[in-house]
């Protein structure tokens, strides 16, 4: 089993993504670059977080265009794993892999703090680890995280269990005053339909070590050889 992380242009969350999966858990991972073509034969790759080319545009819309990008398109829909934290999840919207939009948070800021996140779905190889409904710590860090889509895909995302994360108070109440960011329906974390394509905001790479003070985020990555 091979990881892949991929680096754009202004990716800050890359090393700690690699650094969870080779060095802390032991997993075999490589590093890919946007410009290349090879996959290296991975099996499963991962979009970190950061600011790809600056995010000048609207976060992800040109990154989704590193050529890189045409190779991990063709990889998902052939049924390889993907996952996006933060902006990589930005990155996997605007490759139409994940259905909906992040746009500017509602507060017009930049918020980075640690959040609680409501499990909504245990039936995928990132939330196998945990149990349904449970209450997680995890930092976000971002100025566009407010997930938005129109309401027949919200419908079709709710009634299809596509969503993974929601985001709550420390007592898993799910309302208004615990959503950071205004996403739609406390939205944190999505999978596609056949639940191979994952895309979160909050960065479980920066809570999987006991040295961090929280390792929250670290059953995201440790099922994945064991599930796949």
């Amino acid at each position: 089993m091979k990881f892949g992380v991929v680096t754009f242009p202004g990716s800050n969350c890359d090393h700690d993504t690699v650094h969870v999966l080779r060095d802390v858990l032991g997993y075999n991972t490589v590093e890919l670059w946007h410009k290349d073509h090879d996959l290296k034969g991975v099996d499963f790759i991962l979009l970190p977080g950061g600011f790809s080319y600056g995010d000048y545009l609207r976060s992800g819309a040109v990154a989704r265009f590193s050529p890189i990008m045409q190779e991990v398109i063709q990889f998902a829909n052939k049924g390889g794993y993907v996952m996006g934290i933060c902006n990589g999840f930005q990155v996997l919207c605007e490759s139409h892999l994940l259905p909906g939009v992040l746009m500017r948070n509602t507060s017009q800021k930049f918020i980075c703090k640690n959040v609680h996140l409501q499990v909504a779905n245990t039936n995928t190889v990132i939330t196998k680890n945990y149990t349904h409904n449970e209450v997680i710590k995890v930092p976000i860090a971002h100025a566009e995280g407010n997930f938005y889509a129109n309401k027949d895909v919200i419908k079709s995302i709710e009634e299809n269990g596509q969503v993974l994360f929601r985001y709550c108070d420390e007592n898993g109440n799910v309302n208004a005053a615990s959503n950071p960011n205004g996403s739609v329906n406390n939205i944190a974390g999505i999978t596609n339909e056949v639940r191979n394509v994952f895309g979160m905001m909050p960065h479980p790479e920066r809570a999987s070590e006991g040295i961090l003070g929280n390792e929250d985020g670290r059953r995201v990555f440790e099922e994945f050889l064991q599930q796949v």
